[in-house]
């Protein structure tokens, strides 16, 4: 009868580790869980103006430069649902991001934006060969802005990825156009 016992109570154990890894690895709870973002695109800080609400040190007044479009995209689906358009900016202080707007996928565990060399229809496991990490996602739904590091160059990647670190896997993926200037 005590060995019953052991055995049901291992048993036990086992099913409760094993739930409590299905919980941490694939975090399930987040297929219910949405993260939403609304960032701006940042804007050209406006330099001081003269009396006459002119620049200072300009002769004529003149707009606040703004941001430029570098390269843009639209999202397609890989291995979730995803939608919404990339693009690259080049802002006035010339700090280059990439922004999602519209932007809407599944939650996930460990999802990541990169620039990568991987056509967005490309092979699922060349997403991350020759790939730039722009950082974690910051929220599945919503527009956001991640900062290209200095010294790359954004406009030679072919497309903007998001991509599941945990699973080795693509939720979507944008093919990058260049804009005409």
């Amino acid at each position: 009868m005590r060995r019953r016992t052991w055995i049901w109570l291992a048993a036990a154990l086992a099913v409760v580790a094993l739930g409590a890894f299905v919980l941490v690895w694939f975090q399930p709870h987040k297929l219910f869980i949405d993260d939403e973002v609304s960032e701006a695109l940042p804007s050209a800080a406006v330099p001081p103006a003269d009396e006459a609400g002119a620049p200072a040190g300009s002769a004529t007044p003149s707009a606040p430069p703004a941001p430029v479009d570098l390269a843009t995209g639209t999202f397609v689906s890989r291995e979730h649902e995803t939608v919404g358009t990339a693009r690259v900016v080049r802002l006035p202080d010339g700090q280059v991001i990439v922004r999602l707007e519209g932007f809407e996928t599944s939650n996930g565990p460990a999802l990541f934006v990169y620039l990568s060399q991987n056509p967005a229809d490309g092979a699922e496991a060349a997403f991350d060969d020759a790939a730039v990490d722009l950082g974690a996602l910051k929220g599945n739904i919503g527009d956001q802005n991640y900062v290209v590091p200095e010294g790359v160059d954004a406009t030679g990647f072919t497309s903007v990825v998001i991509w599941c670190d945990r699973f080795d896997a693509a939720f979507g993926a944008a093919d990058l156009a260049p804009v005409a200037a």
